[in-house]
């Protein structure tokens, strides 16, 4: 599912906007900034400070996550199915993948949320169907934010 471009974008943007549906049936979204990439159809995330994505998922598994790249306007949307493993729990190659990426926090973090992925998009920002491409891209939005 996720090809390398994506899987780039993810590990470089490691905050995830997470899309979960709350009870009413309403959307909820919490960023997510602990993200590993498993391989290419799995993703998970550090449970440091989540208990109402947590009890969404606990109740209904779909999420959605997107990642963007703001410099050069691109984002991978993923669709997914969550699931809640307790880190005490934990299997050794998630536990691997954080204490790899994210050993600094892995005291802070109960549990791991691991998403199989059932779609994963590119989007492009309209910019490059203008014909901008990514070195003008990113150029510009390099100095908007060092004007900051």
């Amino acid at each position: 599912m996720l090809t390398d471009e994506m899987i780039k974008l993810i590990r470089d943007h490691s905050a995830g906007m997470v899309a979960s549906i709350n009870d009413d049936g309403t959307p909820s979204v919490s960023p997510k900034a602990t993200f590993v990439v498993l391989d290419s159809s799995s993703i998970a995330f550090g449970n440091i400070r989540s208990p109402g994505t947590l009890a969404n998922i606990r109740k209904r598994p779909a999420v959605e996550v997107c990642f963007i790249d703001v410099v050069l306007r691109k984002a991978v949307r993923v669709t997914g199915s969550a699931a809640i493993h307790m880190k005490a729990e934990a299997d050794a190659r998630l536990l691997a993948a954080f204490e790899a990426t994210w050993s600094a926090y892995l005291a802070h973090m109960s549990a791991f949320v691991k998403i199989d992925i059932r779609d994963a998009e590119l989007i492009l920002s309209p910019a490059y169907d203008l014909g901008f491409s990514q070195e003008d891209l990113q150029r510009t939005n390099l100095e908007k934010l060092n004007a900051l």
